[in-house]
């Protein structure tokens, strides 16, 4: 009989999102197959790496990410990325363990600090020619010139910290007063902010998934906030209806299909994502890429895996086999 692979779920890291890292992890954890794999979470903190294991906390060794319980030393097969934010969601953590050549479940290191960076994603899906929303990209050291973002770009507006996730500090502008204060709550979160046009049109969330070298992409998600956007309350606090699988007509779901699959593939992504996007007159333009998707209850990639007809434990095994050596293949 094959031996169980152990495989490490990361989750906490460094940011605003480290409760919902916390609780994606303790998804992964929950399903992932017991006969095939022997899962440990592994807590990643500011001030401690540890590995929880029967309920208690062992420190990780950053020179090989391993952990030693009463002698005997523990390593991994494979890690499990749950983490949102920086250190995992920017490519930080997986430079590190492609480093030590251990297999994980995002992509590559430097696909992840791309995606994490919203400017440098529109900027490279817009050469592709993905509709994209007309937008500033403003450091906070820079002065800001309200009148002329305004004239450039129109209003209303949305205002985002460049790199952060869970809708933690966007801001919706109806008037160029409000921007001050939109430009000091994104500036909490991050020093560098995205200003965009916002597109008015109907919502809609797509998961894709790389399988057999192709991507899949899971049913479509339309998300209609009671608010004015999909801010964090309509993201986790229930504050949204999602409607998985979207009613679109024939065509529109086949050009948001098409659309999240060419994103995905001249982006060069692996694993799983999660991507947002407009349709206004029948064009769908792109807002932005998640490559460490929410898998809290509340989150959208597991109803759209349900949808789908699968199970959160068939979607983890496959992403798990999918990434690793050839080798450790079941």
């Amino acid at each position: 009989m094959k031996k169980r692979l152990r495989i490490a779920v990361v989750m906490g890291g460094y940011s605003s999102e480290y409760d919902i890292s916390v609780r994606s992890g303790q998804t992964v954890l929950a399903h992932l197959p017991a006969e095939k794999y022997e899962a440990v979470g592994v807590l990643i903190r500011p001030d401690a790496w540890t590995a929880q294991m029967d309920g208690k906390a062992y420190p990780v060794d950053r020179n090989d990410f391993s952990f030693n319980v009463d002698g005997k030393k523990y390593n991994f097969d494979f890690v499990f990325n749950a983490i949102h934010g920086h250190p995992g969601e920017d490519g930080a953590l997986l430079a590190y363990l492609e480093m030590l050549g251990i297999p994980h479940s995002s992509a590559g290191f430097d696909k992840m600090a791309l995606t994490f960076n919203k400017m440098y994603t529109l900027s490279a899906v817009k050469a592709y020619g993905i509709p994209v929303a007309p937008s500033v990209f403003i450091r906070k050291a820079e002065p800001v010139d309200v009148d002329k973002i305004v004239q450039n770009i129109g209003l209303p507006l949305i205002v985002k910290p460049n790199r952060a996730g869970s809708s933690y500090g966007i801001s919706k502008v109806n008037h160029k007063d409000e921007l001050p204060a939109a430009l000091e709550t994104a500036f909490a979160e991050d020093e560098e902010v995205l200003i965009e046009r916002f597109i008015e049109g109907r919502e809609f969330s797509i998961g894709v998934i790389k399988l057999n070298g192709k991507p899949e992409v899971f049913p479509i998600t339309e998300i209609i906030p009671e608010g004015e956007f999909f801010d964090y309350e309509a993201k986790y606090l229930g504050k949204s209806r999602e409607i998985t699988p979207a009613h679109l007509s024939k065509k529109e779901e086949k050009l948001l299909r098409q659309t999240a699959a060419r994103v995905y593939e001249v982006l060069d992504l692996d694993g799983v994502s999660r991507a947002e996007y407009i349709l206004q007159d029948g064009k769908p333009y792109f807002l932005e890429i998640n490559m460490v998707p929410g898998l809290t209850e509340a989150s959208i990639l597991p109803q759209q895996i349900r949808a789908a007809g699968k199970t959160l434990a068939s979607v983890f095994d496959e992403i798990i086999q999918a990434n690793l050596p050839e080798n450790l293949r079941a």
